[in-house]
Parts: C-alpha cells; structure tokens; sequence
C-alpha cells in the first residue's frame, strides 16, 4: 500500500515536505544560452537571475522526458499522482503520460492520476498537498483523481511581474510596450484561464497590484476561508508577506503558505514577481 506524489519541478514544496518520501520533484532543465543546469536541490537563484538578466535571448526550459517520469513511477506505493504545470506551457504533461504508457508497458498495471495543473508553481503545490490530505483520510484512489480534477478546475492562479524582460523576450511583449510599462512602473495583473496566462488588469506600482489581486481573491475565490492559500515569490519575501497582510484585512484565513520559486518558477516570474494560488 501507499502513495506517491510527483511534481515536475515548477512546483515548489514546503520546506517540511521537502524530505518527504512520499514526493518526487522531477526536474526540468534550464538553458540560458551556453548555461545549462537541473532545475533539482542544487538550483542557484541568485546565480541563474543573473545569467538570465545578462543574456539578451529568451531562457528555455527542457521538459523531463518520458523515461524520466517512468522511473519516478518505479516505486513500491500503489498509488502514485503526477502534477504538472500547464499543458499551455511545457511538454511536461504529454511527457508524464508517455511515462505512464511505457511504465506499464515494461511493469505492468499501477494505478497511475497525471493532472495537468492547468497552472504553475503553487497551483501543482495545491494540488499536491491536496492528494496527501486525500490519501492520508483513507479516500478511494478513483475518488481522489475526480476530487483532484474538479480542484484544478475551481483554483485561481493570481500573478503580477516586476521585471518584463522574459515576457519581451519570448515575444509576448513589444519591446516598445515593455519600455513603457517599466518607465510609467505599469505592472500588468495576469491570471490564467483554461491554462492560459491572461491580462486581467494593471496598476501602477507593485502595491497597487498586489491590492487588486487581493480585491480578485475577494470576488472571485469561493469560501477563501476555508482554503489554503499559496504565495509563491522570486526573491522578494516582503512582498509576499504584505500581500498575506492584505488578504488578513479582509478575511480570515485558514492556511498561507509562502515559498521563493525553485527554478522553472524564477524564470518565468523573473526576479520580483509574486504567484498566488486558491
């Protein structure tokens, strides 16, 4: 008996889960330029920030391939849940399910959930911490894959970058819109519908950001109360507790859980951005 749960490494886990038995961080891999290491334990925030903000390209991401995913899989638990980030942003869904394929190809039937986040970061934590909580009160395995699924469906994913430079980058943001935005301190309030990042809103200044997303959580998150919220930041611990201080305003929280971004995650929110799941 037993379970396993397996996030591709743009989720983060809390520091008491980190070594955890019954989770697996498969890591991706990250390229900037001639610059290319495992997004694992051994990840350098401060050294990777660095190398992305002097190379004038876009960074890449590899997603762990197939057999990557087979041999997480290759465990005596007979429940095992794999959580990836959005199929809209990496091979790494359709990679855990040729995994799948081949591990019971080669080892025979396991009872195998891949749930597609549909999200990043903190989003893959829920839905982890999720399956644990499941497991642990003794919740049938089919029940738990629904449970997960309708999950990811009803979260919220809230995100607002400081540096644009990625995103300008990889072609999402003229070079002339990313200028002005840094100029006049716009800072575009995103989110992510169906997994796939939307402009909700800006603002001026991180502050004011940080305030409409709390007023979106407000609106548009039901029972906020009752749910764990996930603040993930990259390299800005301030921020991250005064967004916490604005939801306490207004509500009573169950659970905040914050976390600085493993590597996937720094690349995409770039040094100062701030991810919060519900």
């Amino acid at each position: 008996m037993g379970y396993k749960i397996i996030l591709d490494s743009c989720g983060e886990l809390p520091e008491e889960f980190q070594n955890d038995s019954r989770f697996e961080r498969v890591p991706l891999r990250l390229d900037v330029g001639d610059y290319h290491i495992l997004d694992d334990e051994n990840f350098n925030q401060k050294e990777f920030l660095q190398k992305v903000a002097e190379y004038p390209k876009c960074p890449g991401s590899s997603c762990p391939s197939p057999e990557r995913y087979m041999e997480a899989c290759r465990t005596e638990a007979e429940h095992v849940y794999i959580v990836t980030l959005s199929s809209h942003l990496s091979g790494s869904y359709n990679s855990a399910e040729l995994g799948r394929k081949l591990y019971r190809e080669k080892h025979g039937e396991k009872q195998i959930c891949i749930v597609d986040s549909q999200s990043a970061s903190g989003g893959q934590t829920q839905i982890g911490l999720l399956a644990m909580e499941l497991e642990e009160a003794g919740v049938p395995f089919e029940e738990i894959e629904k449970r997960l699924n309708a999950y990811r469906d009803e979260m919220k994913t809230y995100f607002v970058l400081d540096n644009l430079e990625t995103l300008r980058k990889n072609g999402r943001l003229s070079e002339v819109k990313s200028m002005v935005a840094q100029t006049l301190n716009i800072k575009p309030v995103m989110s992510a519908k169906g997994g796939i990042i939307i402009q909700k809103s800006q603002a001026i200044g991180m502050k004011k950001a940080l305030m409409k997303i709390r007023d979106y959580m407000l609106k548009e998150v039901a029972e906020l109360n009752e749910r764990r919220i996930v603040i993930t930041h990259c390299n800005c611990p301030d921020r991250a507790e005064y967004l916490k201080g604005l939801l306490k305003e207004k509500a009573r929280l169950k659970e905040v859980v914050i976390m600085d971004t493993a590597g996937v995650s720094s690349m995409y929110a770039n040094d100062g951005g701030i991810i919060v799941t519900a």
